[in-house]
């Protein structure tokens, strides 16, 4: 059985997606010359500034392209549904944000980006232009601590742009900007549970099965297997479950300060992340962890699927002032 999708052809639909973007943002966003899958910041990249270039697989908007202003990532490389761009489109986005102090490739974990901004990298080097790699790895759920390398990037690559991006643009040179991202990424723990299946345009079928009434916790935003399945909970159950493992992972204590995401997957409805919210607010109060800054909504989706994610961003003094510093992105404003 397929799903509805409001759509043209499966085949097109990233491509009549980025059109529409471009000309919904014209003063933010523009594509590289002859490459549509670059998408460049119109404010942002300049002369002596590190570059920041990110990018990955469409259907998880806003992640990548509302990302892409002045205060934040320069560039996004794009591309097909749930697929690495190829190198070429991310050499592009290189070139084009390139200011003499080098570039910054920032994307999720996953073996065709890795591949592929590798490639990119070694492309750009025959260029003279240096581009150094962090890669995001906030997902709890996709491997055991001692294995935090092997993790996958989520929703969490939100805080860790944002302190990348904000490093870049108070003009620090790479070696400083790729010191706080890679900080950034050790301070961020992100868990998600999943509730029903997404589809691809091109198939409209659901790309995972899950019965009516159960719920996965840790399923990764392509479909990937989570850690458990069960009965789907409460929301303060669901809540508590997702958090408990961040604790034990980032140890909180008494007078420690958080930022908050607490993201949709795609169609999970502004109601039930903010009964979620309610409840992080409520654990994060019991053991004595303030709440510096909150965001709810739909920042690293998976297509339509339902379900939803808690990151927690465990901030220093440094690590408050890259949250705090502005930006001006497509999707996303701060400051």
């Amino acid at each position: 059985m397929q799903t509805k999708k409001i759509i043209n052809d499966g085949n097109r639909a990233v491509d009549e997606m980025l059109e529409g973007i471009l000309a919904a943002h014209p003063r933010h966003l523009r594509s590289a010359d002859g490459s549509p899958r670059s998408i460049i910041a119109r404010d942002g990249p300049r002369p002596g500034k590190v570059g920041l270039v990110i990018g990955g697989g469409s259907g998880h908007e806003p992640t990548f392209l509302g990302f892409v202003g002045k205060g934040l990532a320069d560039a996004a490389a794009i591309g097909n549904v749930f697929a690495s761009p190829p190198p070429d489109p991310i050499l592009e986005c290189a070139k084009a944000v390139s200011g003499g102090a080098g570039v910054l490739f920032m994307y999720g974990n996953y073996a065709g980006d890795v591949m592929n901004f590798d490639m990119a990298a070694e492309m750009a080097a025959m260029d003279d232009i240096e581009a150094r790699t962090v890669l995001t790895t906030d997902d709890v759920a996709s491997a055991p601590r001692d294995q935090r390398q092997k993790r996958r990037g989520v929703a969490g690559n939100f805080f860790i742009f944002k302190a990348a991006g904000a490093a870049c643009d108070r003009m620090l040179s790479l070696d400083e900007v790729e010191r706080i991202a890679r900080k950034a990424n050790d301070h961020t723990f992100t868990m998600g549970v999943a509730l029903s299946a997404c589809s691809l345009p091109q198939t409209r079928r659901p790309n995972f099965e899950i019965g009516a009434d159960e719920m996965e916790i840790g399923m990764g935003i392509h479909g990937e297997p989570g850690i458990a399945r069960g009965k789907l909970g409460t929301a303060d159950a669901i809540t508590d479950e997702m958090l408990d493992k961040i604790f034990a992972e980032m140890a909180p204590k008494r007078g420690d300060k958080v930022a908050v995401l607490v993201n949709s997957l795609g169609s999970t409805p502004l109601m039930e992340l903010y009964i979620m919210n309610r409840r992080v607010k409520q654990r994060l109060d019991d053991i004595g962890v303030s709440t510096h800054a909150t965001w709810v909504g739909n920042y690293c989706t998976s297509l339509e699927m339902a379900g939803a994610s808690v990151t927690l961003f465990h901030l220093d003094e440094e690590l408050q002032t890259m949250l705090d510093h502005p930006c001006d992105c497509a999707m996303f404003r701060a400051g």
